[in-house]
């Protein structure tokens, strides 16, 4: 339930359509629900403005199944990310409507009317190898509402394929920037444009590249003004900063 929904319940209430034990047994999950294994937040959408996103990694596919089932019975929307193989296919077993995003490494279901996405998120990715992490952004940017497009290798490696994209680089509202070895593209991108960039460093990289702390540590130090960081390989945690700024610059339009 988000707060749309809650308005509408209300209102329903008020006008007499709905009964008020109905609605508090709709209500009745909220703040959260105990399903033994999980604790699950459906409280979030009405605080945050979107579902709990759950992490795959670490939950058995019978575990995958009851949370998503607990949470597509309140929300439209879900999403999964890290999900195995085993659990993807747990869950669509039983919602059809699931989608495995195995680039991504994500599952989602997106249930009613498709609502297209507003504003302009970037996600620019230094290589092929960082495709994964770039995904994950992009599908998350996504269902938090925005409106998303990849530019993937792009790398210091060659920056003439980077240059070549600089007034499409200056016209979005918002840049996620992703890159492993020693991270240096979020700079880059940094001294080219005046709005907000995220860098994900990725793991990406030889010995010495230590998982992705060098290029975690080299974003850190970036002399690029406007350049924000979040952890190694975490396109998630990027994809709802991006969608959440891109917001700020939308809720007129919207």
């Amino acid at each position: 339930m988000d707060p749309s929904d809650l308005e509408q319940l209300l209102a329903s209430v008020k006008a007499g359509e709905t009964a008020i034990p109905d609605a508090l047994e709709r209500l009745a999950l909220l703040p959260f629900q105990d399903l033994g294994h999980t604790h699950l937040d459906t409280h979030r959408a009405l605080r945050c403005g979107h579902p709990e996103v759950v992490y795959g990694a670490g939950k058995t596919p019978a575990q995958l199944v009851d949370i998503a089932r607990a949470l597509l019975a309140v929300h439209t929307t879900l999403l999964i990310t890290r999900v195995t193989e085993a659990g993807a296919a747990a869950v669509i077993a039983q919602f059809p409507d699931a989608t495995h995003h195995t680039d991504a490494r994500a599952l989602s279901v997106e249930r009613g009317d498709p609502r297209e996405g507003v504003g302009d998120v970037l996600v620019i990715s230094a290589g092929t190898s960082d495709r994964p992490v770039a995904e994950e952004a992009v599908l998350t940017a996504r269902l938090h509402g925005a409106a998303v497009q990849h530019l993937p290798d792009v790398g210091v490696a060659g920056i003439h394929r980077l240059l070549a994209h600089t007034a499409r680089l200056r016209s979005a509202r918002a840049l996620i920037v992703v890159a492993g070895m020693e991270g240096a593209l979020p700079s880059v991108v940094g001294g080219l444009v005046d709005r907000p960039v995220i860098a994900v460093p990725t793991s990406i990289g030889y010995g010495a590249a230590l998982g992705g702390l060098a290029a975690l540590l080299g974003m850190l130090n970036t002399c690029a003004a406007g350049v924000t960081v979040v952890n190694i390989d975490n396109g998630f945690g990027a994809g709802v900063a991006a969608a959440r700024i891109n917001q700020l610059g939308t809720e007129s339009i919207a």
